[in-house]
């Protein structure tokens, strides 16, 4: 995806996450179903998998995302854009919280630092800096 899409993304999905209070509140009821899901660490594949399995973020399909989104697999960004992206298309039913790995520090130590910047050669300091700053 091209630098300037991915730093729209970002920015939108900053701005959507400071109205949302600290803390999210999820209601379920019987007749509801919500998928609960942590730990992606930038394994693309699982999230596919979750996906297939239990089909794509709805309004009849909640997601709660438990952080840990990206580092130690190759995909992170990726990962990152696709649940950023439904965030922004379902914000009732995607719920992301943030994880010990949503932090620079971490992501300087497990390699998401290092992705962006090899997958981003020209922009990849400005899309570390936006990405952190949605963390």
């Amino acid at each position: 995806l091209h630098a300037r899409y991915v730093l729209n993304l970002l920015h939108e999905t900053r701005k959507h996450l400071k109205q949302l209070p600290n803390i999210s509140h999820v209601s379920t009821c019987y007749s509801e179903e919500v998928t609960v899901c942590g730990d992606l660490h930038g394994q693309l594949d699982d999230l596919f998998l979750i996906f297939y399995k239990n089909g794509l973020p709805s309004p009849s399909k909640s997601y709660v995302f438990n952080g840990d989104f990206v580092d130690r697999g190759k995909q992170s960004l990726e990962i990152l854009i696709i649940l950023f992206t439904f965030l922004l298309i379902y914000p009732k039913e995607v719920h992301l919280n943030r994880g010990n790995h949503e932090d620079h520090m971490v992501n300087l130590r497990y390699g998401f630092s290092k992705e962006v910047m090899q997958k981003y050669k020209v922009h990849g300091k400005k899309i570390l800096r936006m990405i952190h700053n949605v963390f």
